[in-house]
């Protein structure tokens, strides 16, 4: 089976769905990461942005993702890239990978990337061009609660990663650069507690939880 995560920015694949990526490697599947954006000078230091390729290898290595593709558009400015091209974008990685599952940010998040990638994805798998079986969007530490107002982020699905957050928190760690102190909520304390609200929602040790969008059965 094939998984494609798009992710606006490197650690929301960890944020959103890094244990739910982590047991699906653990049972052999292909795990595919498309990074939306990248950082760049003066907002981001050189020091930043080259020790950036090494977190991001590093993040992926403990979750087996067998291959990512960049796109390399500027973060926090996807606003100045057309829709039409970031569809294209978009569309060209779904149409290569040919994922079984689909992993997608929510269409609420208060970091207005995120939406824009949300819609550049519905757009890029239009029934008329993609039978993916299953769509699902995520969750992302401090854009998802902080953009309640927007659309509340309501889970249906639930994934038992008891056995697999531990894998989750290291590739975390990997991502020095955005690691924070609680109470923050990209601290590994808030990543720990969202896993065990999430699990108590279903009866699990820890969880991570998401919207379905679609379904094919």
């Amino acid at each position: 089976m094939k998984i494609l995560v798009i992710a606006p920015h490197p650690d929301d694949e960890v944020l959103g769905c890094g244990g739910t990526i982590k047991r699906y490697s653990k049972k052999g599947d292909e795990v595919c990461l498309c990074i939306v954006t990248k950082a760049y000078t003066p907002d981001w230091s050189e020091e930043f942005i080259k020790n950036r390729p090494k977190e991001i290898e590093q993040a992926s290595k403990i979750l087996g993702i067998k291959k990512t593709y960049f796109l390399d558009y500027p973060t926090a400015k996807l606003d100045t890239i057309s829709q039409k091209e970031l569809n294209e974008a978009i569309s060209k990685v779904i149409n290569e990978v040919r994922s079984d599952i689909l992993y997608i940010p929510h269409e609420g998040d208060l970091n207005k990337d995120h939406r824009l990638v949300f819609q550049s994805a519905l757009v890029a798998i239009r029934p008329v061009k993609h039978k993916i079986k299953k769509v699902l969007s995520y969750e992302t530490l401090s854009e998802t609660e902080w953009g309640q107002l927007i659309k509340p982020f309501i889970p249906n699905v639930y994934v038992d990663i008891s056995e697999t957050f531990e894998k989750k928190r290291e590739a975390m760690e990997a991502y020095k650069s955005e690691l924070q102190k609680y109470p923050h909520p990209r601290s590994l304390d808030m990543i720990e507690a969202l896993a065990k609200k999430r699990g108590s929602e279903a009866g699990l040790k820890f969880a991570e939880a998401f919207i379905l969008i679609r379904e094919i059965q």
